[in-house]
């Protein structure tokens, strides 16, 4: 049996089931949601096995108790394979009248609102499962804990144990569990066989409308030329047509992207909206996203080598590999990931702003001295214009890096942060 990593989603799902008569947890496929539930689960009905769903089709009609039945919690995979069970699920919830019941996973999001008879709400707890940080896969040190400093705990200096080399193979072999586990030739694979998948094959299924698996690719190429970028749909259009495309809408365009977001394959960042006290408008574009960077890299079919000689995309696609890791971790911080940027030209790359208020500006650079200048005066400028009567100042602010031999705080209070040393 190959070896499990554990997963921040643990203990997050530890919590939510004991709360919760049961817990849903979705994501993109191949991101452990399964293999994480089966660690808490005590029985297991799998619809993802043809064989399977094919008998619960017709058992469901007859007496849907038999498929719960099992010791509880009650792992049901791939549950969207077979809407009705969600029903069954809530009403053996409310019948049962205790937590820990069940575990639902699921690739795709919830069916359309009209199939289902109730949303589940206050019986169904929600996790987001990604592919992994870099910390969950090991090659974070997870030295540097972000609780700790929004807890205001001092930055002790840290050493970082990872290259440029390091970061260009860990953005395109991505955070698949499976290929953190065999070897790096093969690992690179993985991302190319995902993207595969879901232009051949999950596009078509996901909520039974036919789409071209040329567009699709053409989209997901389209994306990743613009990832960690603030572009229209009109624009991701003009390239998609520009690149052999015959004929093609803003509409359809709009489609294709709500599909590749069913399936968890796209995740753009949205904007924040501080209180400040500059008149700058604050833009609300979000920012264009995959769950994890190798999608993107895999679609232009591009390898760690090509990222080390074109030093721009590295970085654009490294900001999409931050992103996935620090959503990971807000995850655990009761928080979520933002973007700012205003009609000054002032931006800051991602936000980690938590429930209960408070909140971290990070700006994202591959490394060097000027850069991280660049950064750090990004952050303070940002920083000196937050109306401080209406709301706190930021808890740190930090440039994070992709290389750098250390993590360590600046003169001006900025701190920088090699990816290669973050944790939760």
């Amino acid at each position: 049996m190959a070896e499990y990593k554990k997963r921040i989603s643990d203990r997050i799902l530890k919590r939510k089931v004991q709360g919760k008569g049961a817990v849903l947890i979705e994501g993109p496929k191949w991101c452990g949601k399964t293999t994480t539930a089966k660690q808490l689960a005590n029985s297991v009905l799998d619809l993802g096995n043809s064989t399977v769903l094919m008998q619960s089709r017709q058992m469901i009609e007859i007496s849907h108790k038999v498929l719960l039945d099992g010791d509880t919690p009650r792992l049901i995979d791939e549950w969207q394979a077979l809407p009705p069970i969600w029903d069954s699920i809530r009403s053996e919830v409310d019948s049962r009248g205790e937590p820990s019941q069940f575990i639902l996973t699921g690739s795709s999001v919830l069916p359309e609102a009209n199939t289902l008879i109730h949303s589940g709400t206050g019986r169904f707890g929600h996790i987001r499962m990604r592919p992994m940080s870099l910390f969950e896969s090991g090659e974070s040190s997870g030295e540097v804990s972000l609780l700790d400093l929004f807890e205001n705990r001092p930055l002790e200096l840290q050493r970082n144990n990872l290259d440029v080399n390091d970061i260009a193979f860990l953005t395109c072999r991505g955070g698949w569990p499976w290929a953190t586990l065999i070897s790096k030739e093969l690992a690179l694979d993985q991302a190319f066989d995902y993207v595969d998948s879901v232009v051949n094959s999950d596009i078509l299924r996901v909520d039974k409308v036919r789409r071209s698996p040329e567009r699709t690719k053409l989209l997901l190429r389209s994306y990743a030329r613009n990832i960690s970028q603030q572009i229209s749909y009109a624009t991701i259009r003009k390239d998609m047509l520009a690149n052999d495309a015959s004929t093609l809408d803003e509409d359809t365009v709009a489609d294709y992207i709500k599909a590749l977001k069913k399936l968890f394959v796209i995740e753009d960042l949205v904007a924040w909206n501080p209180n400040i006290r500059s008149k700058s408008a604050i833009r609300t574009s979000d920012t264009r996203h995959f769950v994890d960077p190798s999608i993107g890299t895999a679609a232009l079919g591009l390898g760690p080598k090509d990222l080390i000689n074109d030093l721009q995309t590295f970085g654009l696609f490294f900001e999409d590999l931050v992103v996935r890791d620090l959503r990971v971790y807000a995850e655990a911080l009761d928080g979520e990931i933002y973007h700012y940027r205003d009609s000054s030209g002032l931006e800051c790359d991602t936000v980690l702003h938590r429930r209960n208020g408070s909140y971290a500006l990070l700006e994202v650079k591959l490394g060097g001295e000027d850069r991280i200048n660049e950064g750090a005066a990004n952050l303070l400028a940002l920083a000196n214009i937050i109306d401080r009567n209406k709301m706190p100042s930021p808890s740190f602010m930090a440039v994070i890096t992709a290389v750098g031999q250390y993590a360590y705080q600046r003169k001006d209070g900025v701190l920088v942060l090699p990816i290669g040393c973050i944790k939760d």
